[in-house]
This record gives structure tokens, C-alpha cells and sequence, in this order.
């Protein structure tokens, strides 16, 4: 779901009073500045106040539900306020950090909501927090910990198996993204952050873009990231294309209009023409100093793990009890945590790691674009959206590489290497990354695409024929009357068990033992192929030889080979200092090597950890999927269906095979019966068990599965059948 982006600026409001500052700053850190010959102190940095609110707090929640030996758990629920010294070092690499709004004392504020979930008895818990970083204001964690509730967990029937809370770790989460801050969404995750002024105090106005689809035919305004700097439609245009690779026409200034400073509308309130491409081109106004965000991350988890109590002497509710902290992170945060490491975030200000571990799961090698001028932190970039933004800029991986375009050498991992604060960090990726993301970008080198060394504090983990996200289905039931916007059912990949296993695996890494070894598609090892540049590579895409990949010819299920190229795109000469000059960027005809796994005689990828739905499959799984015409999708297959992958199902029998012209061997002539698909499971499993790669509990959940009836409801290619 869109979310509304625009900032309200905040009043200053100095926290603490300057009796207690002056106490306080006796004992700070930081930088600090001269007037002349006297010196000034440095503001108080850091969580300067916590409110907890007590009517959206319970003191048992998940109505009184225990967890194991831990016990209940309680929720806390507040808003935490915080204050940053514009001239320390730790804060400079914040893009506009000098023009931020300050407060009397020359600190720059903001102020975040946060939620607790955490044992009862604190004793009881492993002492461990789970700080999930939200996206857009929202947590993930639900399918990872085998829960639901949405952004509010509450009653029982939230908390369900509770992967977490059974092993006692408490739960953290606070606001980071500005782009959520006006938002109505019930429980969303805000915060607060400054503008940014010019010296003399008057507004700044830059280049802004948006990128506008809606898969309806009912929607009839668009409400823009920042406000615009004039609402003369003809200080900005409008452009429209039905398919990705059609010309943009260019919409005349009354065919258009502002209805307010931050939302358009056709004339005549007509709605946008579904699945089309608009692109707007407008000056902006007010940008909020996005890259605080990251700030506040660094600076909440920090005043959890080391204060007792804030300024004002409300207590710190997990004083002492966290050993260790870990990120966890789905998507759009994953990016973020790619950013926070590579920008030197993991290390507080007073000099101590902030995060013992990150857990990323389907960033892969892209950053956020969050530390830029009118930062736009809700984009996302897949093969038919979003290239021309800034969310994907070398570098690339958390190996240290030197870019053939730029120049440049750098490293996610150089800040936290210098400053000895780098944390333990998996990297787990889908297929779906690697084909609308250029996702081979994280583990391979910009000028060859051939491996790169990992750091030792890093692993890379791709997931085979995975979509973004979860299954479409449950493995054992692949149907729909529907495939929303792509021609396919998604993919039937699961891979939450996976990522628990994997979770763990974390935890005693930072212990000390040794995780599995990374696994991802390589062109070295001859898993992986590249992919190649054509005609429409200045908008991002390219293809991959259906040959060249190996994948089969399918009735009714048409090979595309649409995949995200990396461009190396041209922002202008101030992007340096996280300025557009130019936005969107500009094509240069310049481009890095990216690559897809290798597939198997069934169009399952080779490389990478395959799951059990893999191995022992009942379908062809993949990361990528085609758009359907009815969504804006073209025949040859140049507009693509964005997160989904595909899962095209095999014949029940060698007859219906053999009828269809399907060249994949049927589930008869695969495993003859059930029994032979239970055992094909219980085997693959078992070998993932052995590398520490399921978890037990997940392993038996599986060879239960297998033994319920395959129900397919509607498949292009063989319509409706039980097995």
C-alpha cells in the first residue's frame, strides 16, 4: 500500500532544561565548536527523553499467554525523543545534516514512536532483543516468528507458535522513515525529523520524480513525497505510457492538475488508466533530513543496551538486560541496514557496537537512497519501476571493490572495519532480487561479475526459484481463481523455515560457531549466466537467453528473460554531497555485470540453498513472473510482474503430460504415489537438518505436508486437478 510521504515540520522544542543539560554535558562526549575565544559546549546527544503511554501499553499482553519457561509478556508502547550535535563526526556523513532545523541549544531533534515486547520477568528471557527494523512503519516479523496480529500484536491468537517470544527474546521496534510521518495507518511506526533550511532560513527547492502505477481502475489522485514548489502544471510535466517499453507521451498542462501541494489529479477527476506509467517531473520543496532516521536507530538501541534511565529519570524498561541485539530486517529495511553498516552507523557515540548482528532478508546489493536530498525511502526498484532512482549506487557489496565507472573504491564493510563495530551479518536472497534487483551485484565484482572474497563477519545466502517474500501458497495446495496482475500462479518456495534455521545459526555465530557456508549463484562455478544489455537497457532492462539458462519450453507458461541491468546512472556533480542534480538520474550507456542462477531440466535453480519444494518439487519455481496483459503486460514479456515469481505446476500424469507437449516429467512418473513425494521430501529435508539448515520443528512440519493432497485450482496448463 502507498503511504502518505508528506512531512509536517514540528515546533523546536528543547527537551531538557539547561540546569540538567550543563549537568549532564559534564560527562559528554562529542564534538564541540569555538566562538571566538570562548568555547562552546556540544549539545547533549542521544535519547534525551522516553514517554510511555499508558493507555496503548498492557502490562500483560497476548491475554496472559506464557511462553515455555518464560513466561507473559508485556507491551510497551511510548515515544522517544532524541537530539544530535550537527558537528560531531559520527552524525557529518548525514546528508544535510549542516542545514538541519536546530533547537536553542544548536542540537538538531527528532522524536520516534517505539513498541517493547518483552518478558514479564526479564530474568526468565534469553536476554537477547529481536529489534526488527520496520518497513514503512510497519513489522514483518509475523510468518518469521510464526505469528500474526499486524502492527499491534495483542491477543492470543496473535502471538500463535511464537518462534521468539518461546526462547525469551524481547522485541523491539521504533520509527526510522520519514516518509511514513503523516500517515493515518492505526500502529504505523513514525518519526519526526527536522527540515532542512537554507542559511538564511528560506525554503530549499530541488528536482523531485515520481513514478506512478496503480493496478485498478478506481484510483484518481496521487499525493507526491514533498510538496511542490509551485502548482503551475506547467512548471512541471506529466508523462504517460501504457507498457514499460512504449514511448512516454507527454501530457498537456490541462490534462492535469494540483488539487493541493502535494497531490495530482487528472482533469476531471477521471481515474488513472490502470497499470499504465505515469512519471511526474516537479520541483520540490522542504526536504526532511532523511538520513536522521539512521541516527535514531543507532541512537535508541544504544540508550536500550547501556543507560539505566533518561534525563528526566523515566527508566530505561530493559535496564540492563540486553546482552546482545540483533537486526532483522524484510525488504525495504534490509536495504536501510545495507546503508547503516556501509555509512558507519554501528558504531554509537560513544564508540560501542550498536547492533551484534543484522539479519537481512531480500535486499540484496542495494542501498535505500535514504541519505539524499528529497530522499524518497518508499521506492523500490523491480524490473517495470523505479530504476532511475538512487537506491542502487556502488557500492554494491560489503566485499571491498573498486567501481570501473567511477573510479571509486569502496566496501559496505570500510567504516565499521576502521572503527572495529562492524557486526555478524547474513545476507539472504531471492531469486526475485537477482532478476528485478540485479542482485548478483552483492557477491560479485563491478567490472567482471566474477566473485569477489566475502569479509569474515559476512555471509551470502541465495534462496532457489524464491519470490520476495513468502509463498504465494502453501506448498502442498498451488491454486487461485486469480493471479492479480501476473500471468502465473507465484512462486511456491516457502522459505521462513529456512530463515529460522538460519536466524539461529546467527545467534551462535556471534558465540563463536562458525555458521554454513555461504551458498550463492556463481559465474566462476558455472551456476550462474549473465545477463545481456539491449535496446531498452537505458530504462534498466535487459534479458537473459532462454538457452543460455537453460530453462524449458512450457505449454502455456512463455519464457520472458526480462532482467533488471544495473545502470550506472548519472545524478549530476553534487550527488557527492547527497544533492540531485539531476533526478531522475540520466542514463550513460554505462552499465555493471549482473547475473541469474542456472536452472535445472525443470527450470529450478541450481545454485543456492534449495528447499525441500525444490528439490523434491511438484512445479517449476522462479523468482521472476510476467505481467498479464489485462495488467499492462506485453507478449514478449518486456513488462514483468514486479515481486512475484511464477510456479507453473507439473502434469498428475505421464498422459496429461504427453498431451500437453510438456516436456517435464509428470508427478505419476516422479515419485508414482504420495508415499514416494513424502519420501522425496523427508530425504531433503533431513539433508538440510544436517547443515544446519532447518530446524527440527520445521523439518517434521514439512513431511507433514507432503502428506496432504496436491490440490490445483485453475492452472493455465492443466486446468484444475487433486494428486
Amino acid at each position: 500500500m502507498k503511504l502518505s510521504r508528506l512531512l509536517i515540520q514540528s515546533s523546536p522544542n528543547s527537551l531538557i532544561a539547561a540546569a540538567a543539560l550543563a549537568v549532564v554535558l559534564a560527562g559528554c562526549g562529542g564534538g564541540s565548536s569555538n566562538s571566538g575565544s570562548a568555547v562552546v559546549p556540544a549539545p547533549f546527544e542521544g535519547i534525551t527523553k522516553i514517554v510511555i503511554n499508558a493507555a496503548t501499553s498492557e502490562a500483560v499482553t497476548f491475554g496472559g499467554t506464557t511462553f515455555g519457561n518464560v513466561g507473559a509478556y508485556q507491551k510497551i508502547r511510548g515515544t522517544a525523543f532524541g537530539q544530535l550535535d550537527p558537528n560531531n563526526t559520527k552524525n557529518g556523513v548525514i546528508a544535510d545534516m549542516a542545514l538541519a532545523q536546530r533547537n536553542a541549544s544548536g542540537a538538531v531533534e527528532y522524536s520516534m514512536d517505539f513498541f517493547i515486547l518483552k518478558p514479564v520477568d526479564l530474568s526468565k528471557g534469553n536476554h537477547k532483543v529481536f529489534y526488527e527494523v520496520n518497513n514503512r512503519g510497519g513489522k514483518q516479523f509475523g510468518g518469521f516468528n510464526q505469528s500474526s496480529g499486524g502492527n499491534n500484536p495483542t491477543t492470543a491468537a496473535n502471538a500463535g507458535q511464537a518462534f521468539l517470544m518461546n526462547q525469551g527474546y524481547t522485541l523491539v521496534w521504533s520509527g526510522w522513515d520519514g516518509g511514513v510521518s503523516t500517515s493515518t495507518t492505526a500502529d504505523l511506526l513514525k518519526i519526526t525529523l527536522p527540515l532542512a533550511k537554507n542559511t538564511n532560513g528560506t525554503a530549499i527547492t530541488g528536482p523531485s520524480y515520481e513514478y506512478i502505477v496503480n493496478d485498478n481502475a478506481t484510483t484518481t489522485s496521487f499525493q507526491t513525497y514533498y510538496n511542490a514548489a509551485s502548482t503551475d502544471t506547467t512548471k512541471a510535466t506529466l508523462w504517460f505510457r501504457q507498457s514499460f517499453t512504449d514511448t512516454p507521451v507527454k501530457l498537456a498542462s490541462t490534462d492535469w492538475s494540483w488539487t493541493s501541494a502535494n497531490t495530482i489529479a487528472l482533469t476531471g477527476n477521471a481515474p488513472f488508466k490502470q497499470s499504465a506509467i505515469y512519471e511526474l517531473y516537479y520541483t520540490a520543496t522542504d526536504p526532511y533530513v532523511a538520513g536522521i532516521g539512521m541516527a535514531a536507530i543507532r541512537d535508541f538501541v544504544s540508550f536500550l543496551r547501556n543507560e539505566t534511565k533518561d534525563s528526566v529519570g523515566t527508566a530505561n524498561p530493559i535496564a540492563g538486560d540486553a546482552k546482545r541485539v540483533v537486526a532483522w530486517s524484510l525488504s525495504q529495511p534490509a536495504r536501510l541496514m545495507n546503508d547503516y553498516v556501509w555509512l558507519g552507523f554501528n558504531q554509537d557515540l560513544g564508540s560501542r557496537k550498536v547492533f551484534d548482528g543484522v539479519f537481512n532478508w531480500i535486499g540484496g546489493g542495494n542501498g535505500l537512497g535514504i541519505n539524499y536530498r528529497f530522499a524518497e525511502t518508499g521506492r523500490t526498484e523491480r524490473n517495470r519501476q523505479n530504476h532511475l532512482n538512487s537506491e542502487a549506487v556502488f557500492p554494491f557489496s560489503y566485499s571491498t571493490t573498486t567501481d570501473p565507472l567511477s573510479g571509486k573504491t569502496d566496501g559496505r564493510n570500510v567504516r565499521c572495519t576502521a572503527s572495529n563495530s562492524c557486526p555478524k551479518i547474513m545476507n539472504i536472497i531471492s531469486g526475485n532480487e537477482y532478476w528485478v534487483k540485479a542482485g548478483s551485484t552483492l557477491t560479485t565484482d563491478p567490472a567482471t561479475g566474477k566473485d569477489v572474497a566475502e569479509p569474515a563477519n559476512v555471509r551470502n545466502y541465495y534462496v532457489s526459484s524464491a519470490q520476495h517474500g513468502g509463498a504465494s501458497a502453501p506448498n502442498t495446495v498451488v491454486g487461485a481463481t486469480s493471479f492479480g496482475s501476473c500471468g502465473q500462479f507465484g512462486s511456491g518456495v516457502e522459505p521462513n523455515p529456512l530463515l529460522r534455521a538460519l536466524f539461529v545459526d546467527l545467534d551462535q555465530w556471534i558465540d563463536g560457531t562458525a555458521p554454513p557456508a555461504s551458498a550463492v549463484p556463481s559465474i566462476d562455478q558455472g551456476t550462474a549466466v549473465f545477463a545481456q544489455t539491449g535496446s531498452f537497457s537505458a530504462i534498466g532492462i535487459g534479458t537473459v537467453a532462454q538457452a543460455a539458462l537453460g530453462f524449458p519450453t512450457i505449454p502455456k507458461a512463455p519464457y520472458s528473460g526480462l532482467i533488471t541491468v544495473r545502470n550506472y546512472w548519472d545524478f549530476g556533480p553534487t550527488i557527492g554531497a547527497g544533492v540531485y542534480t539531476n533526478f531522475p538520474g540520466l542514463p550513460t550507456g554505462k552499465f555493471y555485470p549482473n547475473s541469474v542462477s542456472k536452472v535445472d531440466i525443470d527450470g529450478n535453480d541450481i545454485a543456492g540453498i534449495r528447499l525441500p519444494e525444490v528439490v523434491a518439487s511438484q512445479a517449476t519455481n522462479s523468482g521472476w513472473g510476467y505481467r498479464s496483459a489485462a495488467f499492462g503486460g506485453k507478449a514478449d514479456g518486456t513488462d514483468g510482474c514486479e515481486s512475484g515469481g511464477q510456479s507453473v505446476v507439473f502434469a498428475p500424469t505421464k498422459a496429461a503430460r504427453v498431451a500437453a507437449g510438456d516436456p517435464r516429467l509428470s508427478l505419476e512418473e516422479r515419485y508414482v504415489d504420495r508415499a514416494g513425494l513424502v519420501a522425496a521430501r523427508t530425504s531433503a529435508a533431513n539433508a538440510l537438518l544436517a547443515k544446519r539448515l532447518l530446524l527440527q520443528a520445521d523439518v517434521t512440519a514439512y513431511i507433514a505436508a507432503a502428506a496432504q493432497p496436491i490440490a490445483i485450482v485453475s492452472s493455465p496448463t492443466y486446468g484444475s486437478y487433486t494428486w
